[in-house]
C-alpha cells in the first residue's frame, strides 16, 4: 500500500468553492477563519495558486464528510443494507464511509479495516481519469450532475475492483459536507 494523499490538488479548490458558495461563506470571512487573504482564497478556488502543508490540512478538516447526524447514520445504515453493490465514501478525501455487502464480496479484508481510510490508492485507470475529469463535467458546481465511467478491473492485495460501468452521485451531508455514493449501473440486485 502507498501512503498516496487522497486529497487531490485539483479537487481542492472547486471543493472549498462550492461548499462556500452552499453554506453562503464569502471568501473574506474564510480568509479571516483560515488566517490568509481574501485573494488567497480566490486564486485557491480558480487553481491559479494552490495552498501549503499548513493551509491545505486546514481546508481537508473543513471540507471532510464527517456523517454525525440522525439522518446522516440513516444514509450509512441504507448503503450498509443496500442490495446492490455501493459504496459512499467523503467526496474530497476518499475516506470511505458506508460499504454494501455487494460490494464488499470482493473484498479480502473486513470492511472495518477500511472504514475511514482513503481508498483512493485502490484507483483503477480508469476512476483516476474520470476523477481528472471532474471539474469540466460539472461536478463542483452547486447542482452538479451525477456522472458515470468506465472503470477495467484492477487486483490488489485487500480487494479487486471489477470491469463496471460506475455512476457516482454527490450527497449533501446534514453539515453541508458532501459524500460521494458509488454504484456500479450494470449490477442486479441479488
Amino acid at each position: 500500500m502507498t501512503n498516496e494523499t487522497a486529497v487531490l490538488a485539483s479537487s481542492l479548490g472547486p471543493s472549498l468553492r462550492r461548499w462556500r458558495i452552499l453554506n453562503r461563506v464569502k471568501q473574506q470571512a474564510l480568509a479571516r477563519d483560515l488566517g490568509v487573504s481574501q485573494s488567497r482564497i480566490s486564486r485557491w478556488e480558480s487553481g491559479q495558486a494552490e495552498p501549503d502543508a499548513v493551509e491545505r490540512q486546514k481546508i481537508t478538516r473543513l471540507l471532510r464528510a464527517r456523517p454525525e447526524t440522525a439522518s446522516d447514520r440513516a444514509l450509512l445504515e441504507l448503503v450498509t443494507q443496500a442490495a446492490m453493490p455501493v459504496h459512499l465514501v467523503c467526496d474530497l478525501t476518499h475516506r470511505l464511509l458506508a460499504a454494501s455487502p455487494a460490494r464488499t464480496k470482493d473484498w479480502r479484508v473486513p470492511v472495518a479495516d477500511l472504514i475511514d481510510t482513503p481508498l483512493w490508492r485502490f484507483a483503477s485507470e480508469g476512476i483516476r481519469v474520470a476523477e481528472d475529469g471532474l471539474a469540466d463535467s460539472g461536478w463542483f458546481e452547486p447542482l452538479g450532475p451525477d456522472i458515470v465511467y468506465l472503470t477495467e478491473r484492477a487486483e490488489f492485495l485487500e480487494l479487486t475492483i471489477p470491469e463496471s460501468r460506475i455512476r457516482i452521485s454527490r450527497l449533501a451531508l446534514s453539515d453541508g459536507r458532501f459524500a460521494r455514493l458509488v454504484r456500479d449501473e450494470n449490477a442486479l440486485p441479488a
